[in-house]
């Protein structure tokens, strides 16, 4: 794998307001890059928090002119940075999906939609069907939002494809965090593969969002956020391995 300094932007997200919150992804973008960071995973639907009932109203496209600055941003760092926002439909159920743009790459964004929906997810939202896979600097990885984690299929897909990094955006509580580290865990030791978590690090959607976000590797935690609160979790790749801090966001 090429070295690689990637990180988990653990966000707290103003409800609703994506002028807002894209302002402060321009602001933790340039801290992440004053930092060296390669690859910047933000948590699921960080653009506008997890607001189910508004997320129809406000879904946007990929190469919507909103996400240019960032877009721009990432592409200047020579980084890519992966954010959460609710995509417009492209079929006849006007349901959005659940997106993770990629930013910071070669001509337009590309993005990924969540395919395993959660609860209410599934009454309001469309499951994705694209590849979730992309590359950065060489190396194949492979996006996940959220409820994807949960399913084993999910994480072997990616690794049956070479993916040597499963990153995922995510809204997990307290009372499941225990439950789906130890699952991300299971998938690093089990695939040997690097798994980022980036979580939120607030209250958001009427879910108490635990932080913490982390990275593993081989089945070892390399490094986690101990909360919540906003945060960079850094992980740096080097000929002994990797290694990893947390920096607060200011």
């Amino acid at each position: 794998m090429t070295s690689l300094v990637i990180a988990a932007a653990q966000t707290i997200s103003a409800p609703g307001d994506l002028a807002a919150n894209i302002a402060r992804h321009v602001d933790v973008i340039s801290q992440a890059g004053a930092q060296g960071v390669n690859l910047l995973v933000f948590p699921e639907l960080s653009l506008t928090g997890y607001e189910l009932q508004a997320a129809r109203a406000l879904a946007i496209r990929a190469d919507d002119a909103m996400l240019a600055p960032l877009h721009r941003q990432a592409q200047g760092l020579g980084m890519t940075a992966v954010v959460g926002v609710p995509l417009a439909a492209d079929d006849d159920t006007g349901r959005p999906y659940i997106g993770a743009v990629v930013l910071g790459g070669e001509g337009a964004p590309a993005f990924y939609a969540k395919q395993h929906l959660y609860g209410d997810e599934q009454d309001l939202f469309s499951p994705g069907r694209r590849s979730n896979l992309c590359n950065v600097l060489g190396t194949r990885v492979a996006l996940a939002v959220c409820a994807d984690i949960t399913q084993p299929g999910h994480v072997a897909q990616a690794a049956a494809a070479d993916a040597a990094l499963y990153v995922a955006g995510a809204v997990v509580t307290g009372k499941s965090y225990a439950a789906e580290a130890s699952m991300l865990q299971g998938y690093s030791a089990r695939y040997r593969i690097g798994v980022l978590l980036a979580n939120h690090g607030g209250p958001t959607g009427g879910w108490q969002a635990a932080g913490r976000s982390a990275f593993w590797a081989d089945g070892t935690l390399i490094v986690d956020a101990p909360g919540g609160g906003e945060c960079l979790v850094i992980v740096r790749q080097s000929e002994a391995g990797w290694s990893g801090e947390v920096l607060a966001l200011g």
